[in-house]
């Protein structure tokens, strides 16, 4: 099922239902007069992030600190198969319950068994990432968990009652900070903030057909997932800037990454490059574990905002990111990244509109010039202090999440 599939009919027949849901469990929560205070051991904490690579690898610090803080209790992922083979590489996760999305018939009959999986691990505490999704709130009720925690905006009030606790969703904080908020609110005496450092594996036969060990590479990124392709910067400017890289930095090969759908988008690219052996087109041929070292053994990886930047901050690798819809001060505060963005009027958009106001033509990004871009690479390459220092991330702590934060406990 496509991504724009599933966002239309989550809207639509998703808000209907979680309205209702609203209702009733407002209505059981009065009945039942349960207690949703969590200054307690739970045995079972399931986290839930459906969408995105990235968000999985921002909130691993949350893992962490769940982890390091009940460390006799259960942690459960909630996701889809797309994720299962990133989740595996994460082990303060001690089981996974995956949803098959491809298909209409595949969700239906997948969420049944994900339901049932829940219901016998007798689930806690639910901490539902996602922001949008009135899917993902569905399957947070009727997962029956004790206490249900999740995000909110001004747009979802409706969704106050479906959750014990509520957290304030806030687009100016970095994304792990924003996830680490749950591990405050249950009272984490533990908090890891560092990203988790993901395993690479020492001998990956694909990287070893690459004939890249002993040689220096940059890997370029130039796509966006189809989630929100506007974060795409232009093809032209990548085959410019590609074209600039050869030229001064001819010793250097450069290696176009992709997944397997952005693959034809990565091939326009490449074909500009067709007699340049030292520019390798690897779109829809690599594995997470492929992917993973390519990333490690890079000098640097220019990316659009989407999952392999996320990957290249696990492990540690200098990374040139190019933001547009979504501000550099959420999902580009890291020591190793260096960002380009310029921050016009409509931007950040991602966080307050399905349909952004640019209907995709993306504005943000195509002012990105390619001179901007090729100075800030051209400094790093040559070992130079860039203009723009890396981000540092913000520690939000000290707060008391029972009362700033939280709008709503039943």
């Amino acid at each position: 099922m496509k991504t724009r599939t599933q966002i239309k009919t989550d809207r639509f027949l998703g808000v209907f239902i979680a309205v209702l849901l609203n209702w009733l469990v407002r209505l059981l929560g009065k009945i039942l007069r349960i207690d949703h205070t969590l200054n307690k051991n739970f045995k079972t904490i399931a986290v839930c992030k459906f969408k995105g690579m990235g968000s999985i690898v921002q909130a691993t610090p949350l893992l962490q600190s769940l982890r390091r803080s009940f460390p006799d209790s259960t942690i459960v992922f909630v996701t889809t198969t797309a994720n299962l083979q990133l989740l595996s590489k994460i082990p303060c996760i001690d089981r996974v319950v995956a949803i098959n999305d491809t298909s209409f018939f595949r969700l239906a009959g997948s969420s049944t068994k994900a339901l049932f999986a829940l219901w016998k691990l007798h689930i806690s505490v639910y901490l539902d990432l996602e922001i949008y999704s009135n899917f993902s709130s569905l399957i947070t009720t009727l997962s029956l968990a004790r206490h249900r925690a999740g995000f909110y905006r001004q747009a979802s009030h409706y969704r106050m009652g479906i959750y014990t606790h509520m957290m304030y969703y806030n687009i100016k904080a970095p994304i792990s900070q924003v996830y680490l908020q749950f591990a405050h609110l249950l009272n984490c005496g533990q908090i890891t903030e560092s990203l988790y450092p993901l395993a690479v594996e020492p001998d990956n036969a694909f990287f070893n057909g690459l004939n890249l060990r002993d040689t220096k590479y940059l890997v370029v990124n130039p796509n966006a997932s189809d989630l929100r392709i506007e974060r795409r910067w232009q093809k032209e400017n990548f085959i410019q800037l590609i074209a600039s890289i050869r030229t001064r930095f001819p010793q250097l090969s450069v290696v176009l990454i992709g997944a397997p759908a952005e693959s034809q988008h990565v091939a326009d690219i490449s074909a500009a490059f067709a007699a340049d052996t030292k520019v390798v087109d690897v779109a829809g041929k690599t594995q997470l574990d492929d992917l993973l070292c390519l990333l490690h053994h890079a000098e640097l990886l220019i990316t659009n905002d989407t999952g392999p930047m996320h990957l290249a901050f696990a492990l540690k690798t200098t990374t040139l990111a190019l933001f547009g819809p979504c501000s550099p001060a959420q999902y580009g505060t890291h020591a190793n990244c260096f960002t380009v963005y310029n921050n016009v009027y409509c931007s950040p958009c991602v966080h307050e509109f399905d349909i952004p106001p640019c209907k995709g033509n993306n504005q943000c990004m195509q002012t990105i010039s390619v001179a901007q871009v090729y100075a800030l690479l051209s400094a790093a390459l040559n070992h130079q202090q860039p203009e723009q220092h890396p981000n540092d991330a913000i520690v939000y702590s000290g707060i008391n999440h029972e009362v700033l934060g939280v709008a709503y406990r039943g």
